[in-house]
């Protein structure tokens, strides 16, 4: 008699895990638009990525002392820094820090609409470098995507007092995202996917903190005026989104179809808009669920029409390939 395999999860653990990531990736860009109401943008990024990288990177550490009794643990050489200093720049910098600067200037759900789009920019970037045609699936994909984005900004009641720079700094996000997820399939890592993780998170970190102090948010900074609720959304985006959410991920990556996982960027928005609507009191227009329909089925197609041979797990930056939260 043939065992069952022990090392195929079941399919409550995948629904649990996936429920993590749709209810709680798709809730960080509520915890944004709560953190950068009266703390600085870039600084609490970088907080939050410093933080949630040293402690997976202590936990890690203390782990395999643990368990292998004193031997040291696998430890990153230079070239991985090199690697998550570029990953870093490109997902958490532009990525992540896009989207923080873009809920200053429009609703933290439009922004999750057009970050939805991430599929896009990855199926035209993939389709440029490897010089490989994409199906008419994802070419309709495509077109669809494009139309969602131009019924969300088109000129209209509601529609036409969304910021022009927060927009851009949305579109900025999600292409400096899929850039770097380009990179990050091919780029020297870690063996451990957890450890490269923590790299990546870790010199975002930096990388955010820096770009905060640049800009000049330090001297800006009052930290009399931190709001309870701005500090635990911070703490929520460090606990939750940074390090719980990506354990999941990264156990789903490893153990189920990448188009499976990547079901996340389909339930994100519908997550977001409607926390935004419900907690910040952001207006949801008919323009806006055409808009979300039309980004959301764009995403379906796209996923779905991927080749065959991207369904392979692979070693991912924090927060994914399709979507900088």
């Amino acid at each position: 008699m043939t065992s069952a395999n022990p090392s195929r999860p079941s399919t409550a653990a995948v629904a649990f895990a996936l429920l993590i990531v749709y209810v709680v990736w798709g809730s960080t860009y509520f915890a944004i638009a709560v953190m950068i109401e009266t703390l600085p943008p870039l600084l609490a990024a970088g907080i939050r990525y410093l933080v949630a990288g040293g402690l997976m990177l202590g936990a890690i550490a203390a782990y395999a002392r643990f368990r292998r009794r004193g031997e040291p643990a696998e430890r990153p050489a230079a070239v991985h820094w090199r690697s998550a200093f570029i990953i870093g720049t490109f997902l958490l910098l532009g990525g992540n820090g896009g989207v923080v600067l873009a809920e200053q200037f429009i609703p933290s759900g439009i922004v999750a609409v057009l970050i939805a789009t991430m599929p896009i920019w990855l199926a035209t970037f993939d389709a440029v470098l490897n010089r490989r045609w994409p199906s008419g699936l994802v070419i309709g994909g495509l077109i669809a995507g494009l139309v969602g984005v131009a019924v969300l900004l088109a000129p209209g009641e509601g529609i036409d007092q969304l910021n022009p720079l927060g927009v851009g700094l949305a579109i900025f996000a999600e292409i400096s995202w899929a850039a770097g997820s380009i990179y990050a399939r091919r780029a020297p890592l870690p063996r451990s996917q957890l450890l490269a993780t923590g790299t990546e998170m870790l010199a975002g970190g930096i990388m955010l903190f820096a770009a905060g102090t640049l800009l000049g948010e330090i001297g800006r900074t009052n930290v009399e005026a931190f709001s309870l609720r701005s500090v635990v959304a911070l703490a929520y985006l460090i606990i939750f989104g940074s390090i719980i959410a990506f354990t999941a991920y990264t156990w789903l990556l490893a153990n189920v179809p990448v188009s499976t996982v990547g079901t996340y960027a389909y339930v994100n928005p519908i997550v977001a808009v409607a926390l935004g609507a419900v907690f910040l009191s952001e207006p949801i227009t008919p323009r806006t669920l055409i808009a979300t329909a039309i980004i959301i089925g764009a995403v379906v197609a796209i996923v779905s029409g991927r080749p065959r041979d991207l369904e392979a797990p692979e070693p991912v930056p924090d927060t994914a390939r399709l979507e900088p939260e």
